[in-house]
């Protein structure tokens, strides 16, 4: 299957795993454009019938820094485009969850935001060592409203969830594995090795075997994310719309410590 009109998406098959790596400047921010992208990827991997499984990488550095600032800027100063991409923003994560094909995650480095999200909904996630993972949402004076109060419950418990999202902290890749929110954090020498070996081995079962029953293990994942993502995603609009919200981005950008007026 040919993946056309893509500009922030790389593609490459091969006996029957597809590699796609997100590749948009330095830190691979999630712009406009690659927002789009991943509301039409997934869906569109689904009905692929050249691949049984998928390997989510980015390139260079990281592997999805999250937001990107003049993005958020502009949806700032036009809160109507927050509320246009809403829609795809709870596609991104129906559609991840609802992909019969498993999706091993090649962290190569740091996920943020709705990076973050992206890599923890894959099936397997296998990171280097020296990668970070986190949700800083609210430092950025938003909800973590496009999956991360989804999925980061299930995988380490509310305590640890809430600790993670209410602080915007990033977590290193060894303490991640630690706390079961990822599988393995290995050297960078040894990414490539031990993703190519877990596939390896999934591939090596009945295609149909494995497809149902990541699906069968989704089932209650999809109910709690179309519980939550409605209300979530609502915040998060109203938040985008708050003095402290223009704070954070500016203070980023102007490289200042924020101050926070609680409005």
């Amino acid at each position: 299957m040919e993946y056309l009109g893509y500009e922030r998406l790389q593609f490459e098959c091969r006996d029957r795993r597809l590699v796609v790596t997100i590749e948009n400047g330095p830190v691979n921010a999630v712009d406009h454009v690659l927002h789009d992208e991943f509301a039409r990827v997934f869906g569109e991997i689904q009905a692929d019938a050249d691949c049984d499984l998928v390997v989510l990488t980015g390139a260079g550095r990281a592997f999805c820094a999250g937001g990107d600032m003049q993005w958020f800027q502009e949806m700032i100063d036009n809160p109507a485009g927050f509320r246009g991409i809403a829609p795809m923003g709870k596609k991104i994560v129906s559609d991840l969850l609802n992909l019969e094909k498993p999706i091993v995650c090649r962290l190569n480095g740091h996920a943020a935001g709705l990076g973050a999200t992206i890599a923890l909904m894959c099936d397997v996630i296998v990171a280097d060592e020296n990668a970070k993972i986190g949700d800083p949402h609210v430092k950025a004076g938003l909800v973590a409203g496009d999956g991360g109060a989804v999925i980061w419950p299930q995988l380490v418990g509310m305590a640890r969830a809430k600790e993670m999202l209410l602080t915007g902290d990033m977590l290193s890749a060894k303490t991640a594995a630690e706390w079961g929110l990822i599988n393995y954090a290995v050297s960078a020498d040894e990414l490539d090795a031990k993703v190519n070996e877990l596939a390896g081995k999934i591939q090596g079962n009945p295609r149909w075997a494995v497809r149902w029953t990541k699906t069968a293990m989704n089932i209650a994942l999809r109910d709690h994310a179309v519980k939550v993502m409605d209300a979530a995603i609502a915040y998060e609009m109203l938040s985008n719309m708050t003095r402290d919200r223009q704070e954070a981005v500016s203070a980023f950008v102007e490289k200042r410590v924020p101050e926070f007026l609680g409005e």
